[in-house]
This record gives C-alpha cells, sequence and structure tokens, in this order.
C-alpha cells in the first residue's frame, strides 16, 4: 500500500470517527442527560446517524468513491447546523425563528465557554467530515488520472 492510500484510509477513518463521537454524543444528551431535540436537532441527527454505517463500510472496505457523496451531505448537515446556530446565537435570527414544535430551536441545553451549544458541536462534526472527505476525493480523484 503507497503513502496516498494510507493517507486517504485514515482520513475516511477520521470521518467515520467524527460520526460516531457526534452519533454517541447527540444519544448522549438525550437519553443519559433527558435533553429533547428540538425539529432542527432531528434533521441534524438524520443526516449524521447514516455516516456511521456508510463511513464505517467504506473504511473497512477502503472504498475511496463514498467521499464525493459523504463530502455533499456533510456539507447539507454543516448549513442546517450553521442556521439553527445562527437562531440560539444570533438575535436577528432569534426574533424571526419559526415555531419549530414542541421544543423550541432558540433553547440552549449546554453553553460551554458562552458559544459551545449542540448544534455548534455538530457543526464541528460536520465540517472535520466535510474536511476529511473533500481531502479523499480530492486525492482520489487525481490517483484516478
Amino acid at each position: 500500500m503507497n503513502n496516498h492510500d494510507k493517507k486517504k484510509e485514515n482520513l475516511l477513518f477520521l470521518a467515520w470517527a467524527a460520526s460516531i463521537v457526534a452519533m454517541f454524543g447527540s444519544l448522549y444528551f438525550s437519553e443519559i442527560r433527558q435533553y429533547e431535540p428540538c425539529v432542527l436537532c432531528w434533521y441534524q441527527r438524520i443526516i449524521m446517524y447514516p455516516f456511521t454505517v456508510i463511513l464505517g463500510i467504506a473504511t473497512v472496505r477502503k472504498d475511496f468513491g463514498i467521499a464525493f457523496y459523504t463530502m455533499i451531505l456533510s456539507a447539507i448537515g454543516a448549513t442546517m447546523s450553521t442556521y439553527h446556530y445562527l437562531l440560539q446565537k444570533v438575535s436577528f435570527f432569534a426574533d424571526r425563528a419559526p415555531a419549530c414544535g414542541r421544543i423550541p430551536c432558540t433553547g440552549q441545553y449546554i453553553n460551554w465557554f458562552g458559544f459551545v451549544t449542540i448544534p455548534f458541536l455538530a457543526l464541528l462534526a460536520f465540517i472535520i467530515i466535510f474536511i476529511c472527505s473533500f481531502l479523499v476525493w480530492k486525492n482520489h480523484k487525481e490517483r484516478s488520472y
């Protein structure tokens, strides 16, 4: 195995690890801490949870072609997380937030260091997955030509 394949394999593993941490983190907040997720949290989970299976299988099979698809999905998830974070932290967005179910999307169960909320943690995971997927995709595309 050459150095480029090992790098791609490590990046796929890192993306998979980020998705695992994000999934168990969200389950910790909802099942152990009993924080009920809002509608936007559920949508972010809908995007994040399949990454644990998809990236896990891709890592084991060394399927670097999956990076294009995980890059697109993680960009969608990051956009959703950014919007959710803006609803929580920017008054312009919070004042105009639509009603989104029983639990308000502007609520902050955690607020570590004054800026780390649950949507921020999801955004961080989506960014890690996006960057890893982009690097794998770019390296895979260059090596296939």
